[in-house]
């Protein structure tokens, strides 16, 4: 076949060309190893008392159904990282419990308590759970300190944010250093940290963090997993991600789901997940 006879192909995960698959090819073969997570398998890796529990969750955007029957858990204090190829759904779950996207079906609960119905700041302010957008959320003409007291906007009054705001500066004295400086002229990790710390002024319970490491540079992709390790580990933050570098992201997760259609195609522990020769092939680039 000719250079021009080439077909193009999309294609996910690290490599040769020899070696990366189409979307397509990946669903088709994970679909193929016949493998189906169950509740129990789900709720055992969340330590049986999850704090977030979706059962059966069928939603998407307008009349686009994306996710199907997805059960997912996590418990509290634990980490949870999303991966698999572009388009299997793993943003909109996110989205969805946050309240992003329309829900055709299935639960969402926090704690016991049932969000499905309810706004997201209702969920940001009731239930505790906080979304980190991907890079670039930040005011770049406001200063640092006024971006963290942006955070607090739900919070009845303006001093809780403040107060909330000198605990960031306490514990993270790099922002502390820039406080008064636009957020637009921080490097990218500083920005990364701004976003994170913003999302703490209300003192979430869970944060939903998309994409952690895009768009920085290698030095600051520890920097910012070592951080979301540090609220997970010390604050017992519960923390949900979707993260493009999946051995990354695995490696750093109490619990991975691999994600390929809209659907679960499997669960395990982040590392075993990451030592999967399955997982490894398909997913991960070889």
């Amino acid at each position: 076949m000719s250079d021009s006879e080439t077909p193009s192909v999309s294609g996910y995960g690290e490599g040769t060309t020899d070696t990366v698959l189409s979307v397509d090819a990946v669903a088709d073969e994970a679909q193929a190893l016949g493998l189906e997570v169950s509740g129990d398998k789900v709720l055992q890796l969340a330590g049986e008392r999850p704090l977030v529990q979706i059962q059966g969750l069928t939603a998407g955007y307008g009349r686009m159904e994306i996710l199907h029957e997805v059960d997912l858990a996590v418990g509290s204090g634990q980490s949870l990282c999303l991966v698999g190829p572009n388009g299997a759904g793993k943003s909109t779950i996110l989205h969805s419990i946050f309240g992003f996207t329309d829900i055709f079906g299935g639960s969402i609960k926090v704690d016991g308590i049932e969000v499905t119905k309810s706004s997201p700041s209702e969920r940001l302010r009731d239930a505790g759970i906080a979304y980190i957008l991907q890079d670039n959320s930040v005011f770049p003409d406001m200063s640092v300190e006024e971006n963290l007291l942006m955070g607090g906007y739900l919070l009845p009054n303006p001093n809780l944010a403040k107060e909330a705001a000198e605990r960031v500066f306490e514990r993270y004295d790099r922002l502390a250093q820039r406080r008064t400086d636009k957020a637009g002229v921080l490097s990218g990790g500083e920005r990364r940290l701004l976003e994170i710390s913003r999302a703490l002024i209300m003192d979430p319970k869970v944060l939903l963090v998309d994409e952690p490491s895009i768009g920085l540079e290698p030095r600051y992709i520890d920097m910012v997993f070592e951080i979301l390790g540090d609220l997970k580990d010390r604050d017992g933050k519960t923390i949900i991600m979707v993260e493009q570098n999946a051995k990354k992201g695995l490696a750093c997760a109490d619990v991975g789901y691999v994600l390929v259609s809209g659907r679960v195609a499997m669960a395990d522990q982040g590392p075993a997940l990451l030592e999967n020769p399955d997982v490894g092939r398909l997913f991960l680039g070889g």
